[in-house]
C-alpha cells in the first residue's frame, strides 16, 4: 500500500495545535477533513511534530497510507477544501516503513520577540517591551548550544523517555524591532523552545545572570525555567529528513 508524506504550512492563531484534541480544534482535523472529503473516505493522519495552541509552521508533515496513487492535482483539489490558514505545499510518495515522526534527522525553530508595539505583528511575535541585551542572549544561546540535558526545560507530564537533546544551532539575531531566536536539533521537548526562550529572556533583560542560566540546566527542575511567553512567537520552520527520502514527489 502507497504511503504519502504530506507538507503542510499553517498559521496556527485559531487551532489549539497540530495533532487531533478532544473538543479542540487542530490542524490535523482541518486536513482529515478536506482528504475525506476528497476521497469520500476518512484518512488517518500521523504528525511529525506537536506544536502548541498558536504556534505556527513554514514547514511540517503528516504521513498516511492509500490504496489507490494520488494524481498531483490532488494537491489543488484539497487546498480548495481547508481553511486559507492552512497550506498543503507538496506531496511525496516514500517506502512503506517511512515515519514522518521517527525518520526525521532534526527540526528548527523560531521564536520572533518584538519591543515596540506593531498590529503587524502581534499574532506572529511576542511584544515584550523591555530593554534587551543582544550580547548577553547570544551568550545564553551559546550556552544553550553546550548543553545535552533539557530537563529543566520541558514540561510536566511528557512521554518523552529521555530529555537528552543535541542542539546543532542556537543563535539570537536582532532586525530592526525584532528579536530572533534560532534553534535546531535532532529533537525537542514538550515545551522546550518556549522555556529556552523565555528564560533567554531574562538573561537578556538583565534579571537572571548567565551563571543563573547555567544552573537551571544543572538542577533538572523545570519549575526554574520560564515557559510564559507565548505560543504565537514561535514557528516550526523545518523538519529535514535523509536526502533520499523526500525524492519522489508525486506529479
Amino acid at each position: 500500500m502507497p504511503r504519502y508524506f504530506l507538507e503542510v504550512s499553517y498559521k496556527g492563531s485559531q487551532y489549539s495545535g497540530f495533532q487531533v484534541q478532544e473538543n479542540a480544534n487542530s490542524v490535523q482535523e482541518e486536513v482529515e477533513k478536506g482528504l475525506a472529503v476528497y476521497l469520500r473516505k476518512p484518512v488517518s493522519l500521523t504528525g511529525s511534530s506537536r506544536t502548541d495552541t498558536g504556534v505556527h509552521a513554514l514547514q511540517n508533515f503528516f504521513h498516511f497510507d492509500l490504496e489507490e496513487t494520488l494524481p498531483a492535482k490532488a494537491l489543488y483539489n484539497i487546498n480548495s477544501m481547508i481553511p486559507q490558514d492552512i497550506v498543503l505545499q507538496n506531496l511525496y510518495q516514500v517506502p512503506a516503513d517511512a515515519h514522518c515522526r521517527f525518520d526525521a534527522v532534526s527540526r528548527e525553530y523560531l521564536y520572533h520577540v518584538y519591543q515596540r508595539k506593531d498590529p503587524f505583528l502581534r499574532d506572529r511575535a511576542y511584544y515584550f517591551p523591555y530593554t534587551l541585551r543582544l550580547e548577553a542572549l547570544q551568550a545564553a544561546a551559546e550556552l544553550v548550544s553546550r548543553q545535552q540535558d533539557f530537563t529543566s526545560f520541558s514540561k510536566r507530564n511528557t512521554q518523552a523517555k529521555t530529555a537528552i537533546c543535541t542542539i546543532l544551532e542556537s543563535s539570537w539575531v536582532r532586525e530592526g524591532n525584532v528579536f530572533t531566536y534560532r534553534v535546531r536539533a535532532n529533537r525537542f521537548l514538550r515545551g522546550m523552545v518556549r522555556g529556552l526562550a523565555g528564560t533567554m529572556l531574562q538573561v537578556g533583560r538583565g534579571k537572571m545572570t548567565l551563571q543563573e542560566f547555567e544552573s537551571v540546566f544543572a538542577a533538572m527542575d523545570c519549575s526554574l525555567a520560564d515557559f510564559s511567553v507565548p505560543g504565537h512567537g514561535l514557528f516550526l520552520v523545518q523538519v529535514s529528513y535523509p536526502q533520499t527520502l523526500l525524492r519522489q514527489v508525486v506529479s
